[in-house]
């Protein structure tokens, strides 16, 4: 017997209010934006390059990790223990990241201070959670910032004090006086998120002296650092060290991840978390794994072989697997900044109101256009030029961006970047013109 009368609806103003903050629909949008234009070009998701991805090369890392389990002594039970059944909260190859990031990074650990995540993003949740425990505790981030940890803050509650980003990413004195006003206003500052190198979205890398200020700043002022870094391994050029391999107070929280090295579909990423916690035996990654405990509980098993495999491929020196990968990318990035060049020449760049910046790697530009990109000029875009790209507006916890749009460069090859590049110069100017 059917039910009577109307179905009931959930009232929107009984939800936790997050459900309803536009900064959760950005990582949807994201995701989901190229597959509602199909026809266009998209400039849109930063994700790795679909070419460099091949089936086969999941099951030979998961068997070469498997044969790393027999060598160093696991039985036959435990092997397939390894594979079937959850595992440590912490993670089975924290052993495999500490020796990656000694030889590749030079940041030197211990494995039991690497908590293995689903993601960059749980790092990112397990960190804010752990941290903000008042509600007078803040996180300082840059603005423009990535959308994925005001997200985070989001979810629990936690306010964000927003610091704006200049041309070589956070200034430490304008970190210094949002540090102090923060406090003057009663508030406690608990850490501070920076991506020093290739900044999603703005693309732009922290000076090495930034960093040491940035440390010094930390230590000064105790508070903390969440580094969060994914573009490193495929970016060409001499890597900048990280501020991770330069602390000396344990200041830094670093937050990895293999989505860009790997592959996304693996949604593997770790924290370094190797700060003691007074009056407590262990490290704050044993607190953050008790809070892992209660969210994703442990990290898929079958992930972690195909990363622990990829790893052990590359005997510690990940860097060199993936040059071929960076140099892929720095070649897309020579040849939207060139097509830009092209399209805007620059004695017209001014007039036309239009510039970008000069990434040195990484995914991510740019661009400052002479009208509002908001989501109407995107769906004009996408409609009638056949071009898809980001508002940085997105990405402004409060506010701003409003004539600027991001483009990233990953997915595409140099030939949908040339064609790409066309449609936009077209868009632009006919916006500009209207």
């Amino acid at each position: 017997m059917k039910p009577t009368g109307a179905e009931p609806a959930l009232a929107r103003r009984d939800l936790h209010g997050s459900v309803g903050d536009p900064v959760l629909d950005t990582m949807n949008f994201l995701n989901e934006v190229t597959s509602r234009y199909p026809a266009a070009i998209s400039f849109a998701p930063g994700r790795p390059y679909d070419g460099f991805f091949d089936i086969e090369q999941i099951f030979g890392h998961m068997r070469r990790y498997l044969g790393y389990l027999a060598d160093t002594g696991n039985s036959a039970a435990q092997i397939r223990d390894a594979l079937f059944q959850y595992g440590p909260t912490a993670g089975r190859i924290r052993e495999l990241i500490a020796g990656w990031l000694r030889a590749d990074e030079d940041i030197d650990v211990p494995p039991e201070s690497i908590v293995v995540t689903v993601g960059c993003q749980e790092a990112m949740f397990l960190a804010v959670r752990a941290l903000i425990a008042d509600p007078a505790d803040v996180l300082l981030v840059s603005s423009p910032c990535y959308v994925g940890i005001t997200g985070a803050a989001r979810l629990i509650d936690a306010e964000v004090i927003a610091v704006q980003e200049r041309e070589h990413g956070l200034d430490c004195a304008d970190v210094e006086a949002a540090v102090l006003a923060s406090r003057a206003g009663g508030r406690r500052p608990r850490a501070c998120y920076v991506l020093p190198d290739h900044a999603n979205p703005s693309g732009n890398t922290m000076p090495l002296a930034a960093r040491h200020d940035l440390l010094d700043l930390a230590a000064s002022q105790d508070i903390l650092i969440l580094e969060d870094s994914p573009y490193r391994l495929v970016s060409a050029g001499t890597r900048i060290p990280t501020l991770k391999s330069l602390d000396r107070a344990h200041r830094v929280i670093h937050l990895g991840s293999f989505s860009k090295s790997a592959f996304p579909g693996a949604r593997l990423g770790f924290a370094v978390a190797d700060q003691r916690v007074a009056g407590q035996a262990g490290l704050l990654a044993d607190e953050l794994s008790k809070i892992k405990s209660m969210i994703t509980v442990n990290t898929s098993p079958l992930s972690q072989a195909a990363v622990g495999g990829l790893l052990l491929a590359a005997d510690g020196r990940l860097s060199e697997l993936t040059a071929r990968v960076a140099a892929f990318y720095d070649g897309s990035m020579r040849a939207t900044l060139a097509h830009l060049d092209r399209c805007f020449p620059a004695e017209r760049r001014e007039a036309a109101g239009v510039s970008w910046n000069r990434p040195s790697g990484g995914f991510f530009l740019t661009v400052r256009v002479p009208f509002r990109a908001d989501n109407a000029a995107l769906a004009r875009s996408a409609q009638d030029f056949g071009v898809i790209w980001t508002p940085m507006s997105y990405f402004y916890p409060l506010g701003g961006g409003d004539f600027s749009i991001r483009l990233s460069i990953s997915y595409l090859t140099e030939a949908d970047i040339a064609a790409g590049i066309s449609r936009l110069a077209d868009f632009i100017r006919s916006e500009a013109s209207a």
